[in-house]
């Protein structure tokens, strides 16, 4: 069944429906707990609203908090959340941000616009989103009178802001595995002095997708699972992907030379990615009219550029470690997203690609789908020696300092300038402040200028427990899934499981 689109007026209970076709439909609750489908997809939206002219020009003058606001309200329903709970929600979720604005565009040199998504607490843009997530997520289990545990697997970002969204609430635990010795010093310090008692924190002599293992072999166990409240947080949960959309309207309403022309101007948005999340909110924000052309910008883990250019969706041999670490990542899963809204919600063309993914590692996408693909976006894949290259002139021409995820957008503009290609306006998304990667920094020849804040965590006491090579870890992750699980009962022992 094709999505369906309607007209913004259009009210009622937002309905969302597995990339595979074959879970039931699920409501904004739903989704939200769920995070895969019982069928293994992804959950979307069965409809998208269409905006019009007139909707953008309102929404054109809103604060960033103000277009998340909007764009819930749309994708949840107030029967779920009504609106004035709403506002609350997301007036928490962003009530510790650095910035007045939460999110801040600095315009650079030669049309260089940079959106920086990063002033949260963890200092990269995952604040945003899992801000959020995880206010909604205590509204509904403070109206169920339930507890849930969170298990995350993190590169680096991820843990620390899923961390920071949850620490000290009476209604999450929350288990992080991270690789020990891959992250970089902040970001694990970032996760390993928060001592409160429903954060539990691993580290794993492996690799991301080594300590993915334990937590797919735990989720796989649905009696386990539905015993303990398990769920995730990564970006297969449709919650991110939402409030994600909120950068591109954002991007396009800064750097949008007009509103009063028709049709209205486009805008080029150039998207560092590697679990393709924000592409994935790219894509679903063009599709309800905004007009921007997205740019996939990857690091030398190229796969998603591989799939843009010639339709080729296999993994390579192994994840090759570059200075944009949260992007070392061979499967972007949230490609599945994007393959279902542009075969137009074709669920059995989804199903058999991403079946026959998972069995052979490696697909040629249908030529109607690639070029669907190529239409909607372009790609780059940025080597590190460019990464530093790009960090170095931005800091020459501007005295700005990007960090190293950052630079592969900006290097995508650079390219465009260089060439002198005639280009639209363009902002670059910032996922991660520059602080964070002093050795990326050091490695451009340039000075790290590190905040009290992060300096502070050199001295603070840190606990992790580690998960050494021939440790059993599922039973060791399964061990603390059930301590946490008796934490609450002990305290709430008349709730309901």
């Amino acid at each position: 069944m094709p999505l369906g689109l309607f007209p913004l007026q259009a009210s009622g209970i937002m309905w969302y429906v597995s990339t595979r076709g074959v879970a039931p439909c699920v409501d904004f609750e739903g989704a939200l707990f769920s995070g895969y489908a019982p069928d293994g997809g992804l959950f979307m939206p069965e409809e998208l609203p269409q905006l019009s002219r007139e909707t953008l020009r309102q929404w054109s003058t809103l604060s960033y908090p103000g277009l998340v606001k909007e764009l819930c309200v749309l994708f949840i329903g107030p029967e779920l959340i009504p609106r004035d709970d709403l506002n609350d929600l997301i007036d928490q979720a962003f009530s510790r941000f650095r910035h007045r604005e939460v999110v801040h565009l600095s315009r650079l040199r030669d049309g260089l616009n940079v959106l920086e998504l990063w002033h949260g607490v963890t200092y990269a843009f995952k604040d945003l989103a899992l801000g959020c997530t995880a206010q909604f997520l205590q509204y509904f289990l403070q109206r169920r009178k339930q507890h849930v545990t969170v298990v995350v697997g993190t590169s680096g970002d991820t843990g620390s802001a899923a961390i920071e969204s949850v620490q000290g609430t009476e209604n999450v635990g929350i288990i992080v595995l991270l690789p020990k010795g891959l992250c970089t010093k902040i970001q694990e310090l970032q996760m390993t002095t928060v001592l409160k008692e429903n954060v539990r924190v691993f580290g794993v002599e492996g690799n991301s997708d080594e300590l993915d293992k334990p937590i797919k072999a735990v989720f796989a166990d649905m009696a386990f699972v539905k015993k303990h409240n398990l769920m995730s947080l990564n970006s297969v949960n449709w919650a991110r992907i939402l409030v994600q959309m909120a950068h591109h309207f954002f991007a396009y309403f800064q750097c949008a030379p007009s509103l009063e022309t028709h049709p209205l101007p486009p805008v080029e948005v150039v998207v560092p990615t590697g679990a393709a999340g924000n592409l994935a909110a790219g894509c679903i924000a063009q599709r309800m009219g905004l007009p921007i052309r997205l740019v996939a910008a990857v690091n030398s883990n190229d796969i998603l550029h591989r799939t843009v250019q010639w339709g080729d969706f296999s993994l390579s041999e192994a994840v090759k470690t570059t200075w944009a670490s949260a992007m070392d990542i061979q499967v972007p899963y949230n490609m599945e997203r994007i393959f279902w809204l542009l075969s137009g919600s074709d669920s059995q063309v989804t199903r058999a690609l991403m079946e026959q993914f998972e069995r052979t590692q490696s697909l040629s996408l249908p030529a109607g789908l690639h070029s669907k693909l190529s239409g909607a976006m372009a790609s780059v894949s940025v080597s590190d020696e460019t990464i530093t290259q790009t960090m170095a002139r931005c800091w020459a021409e501007n005295q700005y300092l990007l960090c190293p995820h950052s630079a592969v957008a900006v290097s995508y503009h650079y390219q465009q300038t260089d060439r002198q290609q005639p280009s639209l306006p363009q902002c670059c998304l910032a996922p991660a402040s520059a602080a964070k990667f002093p050795e990326a920094v050091l490695a451009a020849g340039l000075t790290p200028e590190t905040p009290a804040e992060i300096l502070a965590l050199e001295h603070k006491e840190t606990r992790c427990t580690p998960m050494r090579k021939g440790d059993d870890w599922t039973r060791m992750l399964q061990d603390v899934i059930e301590d946490l699980s008796q934490q609450w009962r002990g305290r709430f022992p008349k709730a309901p499981a």
